[in-house]
């Protein structure tokens, strides 16, 4: 195949090393993947801003550098995307918004400044649901992003534009961010990898922000890529770490560790406490833990301490911070979706108590504590990304009951939200058309070893990529 065949089918780390070896240049890949954007996009509405005159400025911006003989970044001239909620010199910051549609940020935010210092190029702004609160991704100001392989499913939320895009072959790599499974869940519905990082690895903060975050976001929200191939995740955190001066979470570590002990010991857990989880979904799990097996890993089913406690920590830690300041934002600039959102989390919670959220503070270090100790043994946890398979657009508006029940299924990611532990998830086959997807959980700062594993998932189970959008059956 010609060098410049069908670049926009090629994964981040190929077309890195074309462009750094002159057999292609920034604009040709930037090129093919706007064609591959205006040819497909209309069908998924994945991008929402796209950026064809900066991108081809900035690719050829990155080809002059080259000629110049200048360092080349490790993602040099490598086409990407971006969130709608992520500052972006001279780009509005509107979060799925109507009323933000006119916020322009001045300066980059500190993962956006990463990204471009690593030689990325940003082809276009993905759709997020208003507020990125929701695990759908559809908004007043920008509409609704569909699911690539079933346009009757969620493609996930909030980084739905970012994993639709990546599947549909929108730029090999999409930058998204997680509070309670804003990556993973994507990255599941859509058919393709993405991490959740350590809290602290990747820098983030708004400039246009009015004021400090919330509790809940300072200790559970995290920046981080989703890619087709594992691989690029391993490229993207490399582009995306360290620290900045901008975020006081934000730390400079080691990308790799020392291996632990030979053979890796891997938890398997393939059910969920108090949800039913799809036979396919367990089977999926089934299938990676066996991968692992025959890759030299052990693995045994055992379930890390109190994943029920640190799931039911999250509504509990960060639902003050929901209703006392968010509730009072959508209910004046949100649409219907978060508006109903957050009436049905109203119902199936306590009132906001201060009490109650400074105890679940403390009960957070606990837990933390009792997975450190078990993840020295075990340094892997392999999970269902969420019990349920991806559910039908706008599931989550039904009723309190269903809110309920989702809340549950959706547990997994919750709870390693809450103890800021990286997470890759990764394809897992395929049910009757629908991506299935496992995720692998790792001790603070080992995303090298949940990438490793990751690795070995997707080499006998992943899903072919990009797809042509499909529609609904």
């Amino acid at each position: 195949m010609p060098a410049t065949a069908d670049l926009w089918r090629r994964d981040a780390a190929e077309l890195a090393a074309l462009i750094r070896t002159r057999q292609v240049s920034a604009r040709e890949a930037v090129q093919a993947v706007l064609g591959r954007m205006d040819a497909v996009n209309p069908a998924i509405n994945a991008v929402v801003r796209p950026l064809h005159r900066e991108a081809l400025a900035a690719a050829d911006a990155a080809d002059a550098a080259q000629a110049r003989g200048e360092a080349l970044g490790v993602l040099h001239g490598v086409p990407v995307t971006t969130k709608v909620n992520t500052d972006q010199a001279g780009l509005p910051t509107d979060n799925g918004v109507v009323a933000y549609k006119d916020v322009i940020a001045a300066e980059d935010n500190p993962v956006i400044a990463h990204l471009r210092r690593a030689g990325a190029i940003v082809v276009g702004r993905t759709n997020t649901p208003a507020y990125s609160m929701r695990w759908f991704t559809a908004n007043d100001l920008h509409g609704r992003t569909l699911n690539p392989w079933d346009a009757r499913l969620t493609p996930g939320g909030s980084s739905g534009g970012a994993a639709a895009a990546v599947a549909a072959g929108i730029g090999p790599i999409g930058h998204g961010n997680d509070i309670g499974g804003s990556i993973r869940y994507p990255a599941y519905c859509c058919g393709v990898a993405g991490l959740k990082p350590t809290h602290g690895r990747v820098p983030a903060w708004n400039p246009t922000a009015p004021g400090p975050r919330p509790i809940a976001s300072q200790l559970m929200s995290v920046n981080g890529p989703l890619a087709r191939r594992v691989r690029d995740l391993r490229l993207a955190l490399e582009a995306m770490a360290g620290a900045h001066p901008l975020d006081p979470r934000s730390l400079d570590m080691p990308l790799r560790h020392p291996a632990p002990g030979r053979p890796p010991r891997v938890a398997l857990v393939a059910h969920w406490p108090g949800a039913a989880v799809h036979p396919a979904v367990a089977a999926g799990l089934r299938a990676a833990g066996a991968a692992l097996a025959a890759a030299g890993y052990v693995v045994e089913e055992i379930d890390p301490p109190d994943l029920a406690d640190a799931a039911a920590l999250w509504m509990q830690i960060a639902m003050p911070d929901l209703m006392t300041g968010l509730a009072p934002l959508a209910e004046a600039n949100g649409d219907a979706g978060i508006k109903r959102s957050m009436e049905l989390w109203r119902a199936i919670n306590p009132p906001p108590d201060p009490a109650r959220a400074l105890a679940g503070l403390a009960r957070r270090e606990l837990i933390l504590q009792k997975w450190q100790v078990f993840l020295q043994d075990r340094p892997l946890v392999l999970m269902p990304i969420s019990a349920a398979l991806p559910y039908p657009q706008d599931h989550d508006l039904r009723d309190a009951e269903t809110a309920a029940r989702m809340t549950v299924e959706q547990g997994p990611m919750l709870a390693l939200a809450v103890l800021g532990l990286p997470c890759v998830a990764v394809p897992a086959g395929l049910h009757e058309g629908v991506p299935l997807g496992v995720q692998i959980v790792a001790g603070r700062f080992r995303e090298d070893l949940a990438l490793d594993a990751a690795e070995v998932v997707e080499a006998a189970l992943g899903l072919d990529t990009p797809i042509d959008p499909r529609g609904a059956p």
